[in-house]
This record gives structure tokens, C-alpha cells and sequence, in this order.
């Protein structure tokens, strides 16, 4: 329980993301009012250095936000301790606060993506509400690859949260031991004249777990799993591709930069021919 309480911990911290999409997109929508009826008709400056300025400035309180929810959320929930029997504390809790850095840059250049186009904060908010709330749904935590229909697993490669959430997971749960609370222990008895290790051996051997009671011949305590990584594999999620899967977070953060620029030069920016005064 403890260890499913990590992971939904590490799935909730993605629920902020409609909080700072709503905070990011009517600040854009005023600045660009005031850009396209002041600093625009009096070519103070291009179209282009609006859109730098108000991604570029976000930078900074990203980077601040990033430390303040990496300490405030990693170390109270015990996700350093998972990284000791690996002695790789460090690595894995800096990984960790470059993907929360990375989820943070990628918020806000995705809000700014979905409003550079749109004339309304509102309507830009429900789209990337809609929007966020399918990436998540496709994550591969709520439903695994294998459950999904066959048409919809595109959803689940394409979601940008399937390499968020699958790095986090991995970086915060995995490479320790799992070990069952009594409540959690399955029950049975082996058959006659057998203990529980040689009833279970071949089991355990091909799907993991342990015995509490291995020499026992009666009321067997079996617990499915003693590992973390056998708890993440269920939900494809491992260390090995954790770094990749930060690096794969920067191609959508680049992606949604020049989708931005794209969309304010195909929506707002005019076009006319100039006409000769």
C-alpha cells in the first residue's frame, strides 16, 4: 500500500498543471491586446520578440517553482529512501528535480501553445484542460498499454505524460525491496506432505514474490511481490529508460515553442499586401 501510495503521489503532482495553465493564459491574453493595439501599429517591436518575451520569462520562476516543489514534495514522501539500497541518492534526486523542472517547462510552453491562436483565456483553458486530461488518462498508470483497446494505443505513445509520469516512477520507486504488511499477505495451504518453498518455487521464480513462511506446510504467507521493479513492469516503467525519457520531454517543450510561434504567425500575425501610401 505504501509503495501504491508513492506512485498515485507522483501521479498527483501532474494534477498541478491545469492550475498553472489557468494562472499563465490571461496574463498572455492582456499582453497581447496590448502588444497588437499599441507596441504593433507603432512597430516598437516584431511579433517575434513578443512571443520570446513571454516564453523566456517564464524561465525563471520555473526554475525557482522547480526547487521549491522538488524539496516540499520529494524528501516528505520518502522517495530519497528508495534510491539508498541503489547508492544512488544523488543521481536519482537530481534526475528527479530536472523531470519536475522539465514537467514545469513544459506546462508553460504548452499553455502558451494553445493560447497564441485563440482570442478568449476561457476557451484556451478548456482546451488544454481537455487536452491535459487526456494525456494523463493515457499515461499508462490509470490503464496499462495491454488494457487499452487496440485503436487507442496511440494515445498512450503519443502523451507526452507516458514518458513524465513512467521516468518519475522509476526514478523515485525503483531498485528497492517490497515487503507486505500482514493484511497484505496471501493465504493457502500447500498440498500434503509439501512445504510452501517447493510448492511455490517455480512461481516465484517466474513472477517473483516471497514467503514469509518458506519451510511451513500448512497456512502458507505469500506476498506477489519483492521488488519494486516488479511493481513498475506492471505499468511499463523502468530505470533504464529514465534519461531517455527526460530527453524525450525536451522534444515536446521544443515542439510546443515553435507550435507557438507557428500558430501566433498563422492566427494574428497579418498578412495583406502593403499598400503604397
Amino acid at each position: 500500500q505504501g509503495l501504491q501510495n508513492q506512485m498515485f503521489g507522483i501521479f498527483m503532482l501532474m494534477t498541478i498543471f491545469g492550475n498553472l495553465v489557468q494562472q499563465i493564459l490571461p496574463n498572455f491574453c492582456t499582453q497581447r491586446s496590448l502588444y497588437e493595439v499599441r507596441e504593433r501599429p507603432s512597430k516598437a517591436y516584431s511579433w517575434k520578440a513578443f512571443m520570446a518575451a513571454n516564453i523566456i520569462v517564464e524561465l525563471p520562476w520555473n526554475a525557482l517553482m522547480s526547487v521549491i516543489i522538488f524539496v516540499c514534495w520529494y524528501y516528505p514522501i520518502g522517495l530519497y529512501q528508495n534510491a539508498e539500497p541503489t547508492n544512488a541518492v544523488h543521481e536519482r534526486g537530481a534526475l528527479m528535480f530536472l523531470l519536475i523542472l522539465s514537467f514545469l517547462l513544459f506546462t508553460s510552453t504548452f499553455a502558451h501553445m494553445i493560447i497564441a491562436g485563440i482570442e478568449l483565456a476561457e476557451t484556451g483553458g478548456n482546451i488544454a484542460n481537455l487536452l491535459f486530461s487526456l494525456c494523463l488518462i493515457f499515461c499508462g498508470v490509470l490503464a496499462t498499454p495491454s488494457q487499452l483497446p487496440g485503436f487507442w494505443i496511440f494515445m498512450y505513445r503519443v502523451s507526452p505524460f507516458t514518458y513524465l509520469v513512467s521516468g518519475m516512477l522509476a526514478t523515485g520507486v525503483s531498485g528497492t525491496t517490497a515487503t507486505c504488511e500482514a493484511v497484505e499477505y496471501l493465504h493457502f495451504s500447500p498440498p500434503p506432505d509439501t512445504t510452501c518453498q517447493s510448492y511455490m518455487s517455480n512461481y516465484i521464480s517466474t513472477h517473483g514474490g516471497y514467503l514469509e513462511n518458506p519451510n511451513a506446510t500448512s497456512d502458507c504467507s505469500f506476498c506477489t511481490i519483492s521488488s519494486t521493479d516488479t511493481y513498475l513492469a506492471q505499468v511499463n516503467s523502468y530505470f533504464s529508460d529514465a534519461w531517455r525519457n527526460f530527453g524525450l520531454m525536451w522534444v515536446y517543450i521544443v515542439f510546443n515553442i515553435f507550435a507557438a510561434v507557428f500558430i501566433y504567425w498563422l492566427a494574428r500575425v497579418p498578412k495583406g499586401q502593403r499598400t503604397k501610401a
